[in-house]
């Protein structure tokens, strides 16, 4: 099923405005995507969980978190965020545990924070041991000051994987700092 996100970002402002029927609209014209979405997913997964399940839990959410969708911002991002961490609960509730690689969620990962109780000569001393990338956003966030979305112009990368560049780089250099490394 194709996911219209022209039409349905449309609807959704309409919605946001006040326009009770466009949001009925937007609703019912999401629904095959959702739907689709979900038996596609819940196939893969196993037997364990309910796809129109996944179905009415994310439309619940998207109704419930309708003020969080930025407009300026493509909508199908958004809606497929929120139907994953649906999928994710649903599994989780029955046990099931699924990984999912980080790259398929870069465009999701909530923005690391970028204090740490380390100084910051501590992080200059060991931004080196970084790969390239990593280093650059450590380098801008961290110690330049710079948002997540003047980094990724800046590295001209998307920002999805300055956040996944980010957290990868945070982790490297935890682990690092926790052996004491020099």
């Amino acid at each position: 099923m194709k996911w219209d996100e022209a039409e349905w970002a449309a609807l959704m402002r309409a919605g946001n405005a006040g326009d009770a029927a466009a949001y009925e609209q937007f609703l019912r014209a999401i629904l095959p995507a959702l739907r689709s979405f979900a038996r596609g997913t819940v196939a893969r997964t196993g037997p364990n969980v309910e796809a129109e399940d996944i179905v009415q839990e994310t439309l619940v959410a998207i109704h419930l978190k309708r003020h969080t969708w930025i407009e300026s911002e493509p909508i199908g991002p958004w809606m497929r965020a929120i139907a994953r961490h649906k999928l994710i609960d649903a599994l989780r509730r029955h046990g099931r545990h699924v990984r999912i690689p980080v790259e398929e969620l870069e465009d999701v990962l909530p923005a690391e924070e970028t204090t740490t109780d380390y100084p910051r000569r501590d992080l200059e001393r060991h931004l080196d041991r970084l790969p390239a990338r990593q280093r650059g956003v450590v380098q801008a966030i961290a110690l330049d000051g710079r948002s997540i979305r003047e980094t990724a112009e800046a590295l001209k990368i998307s920002e999805g994987a300055v956040r996944v560049a980010l957290h990868r780089a945070v982790a490297a250099l935890a682990a690092v700092m926790r052996l004491g490394a020099t």
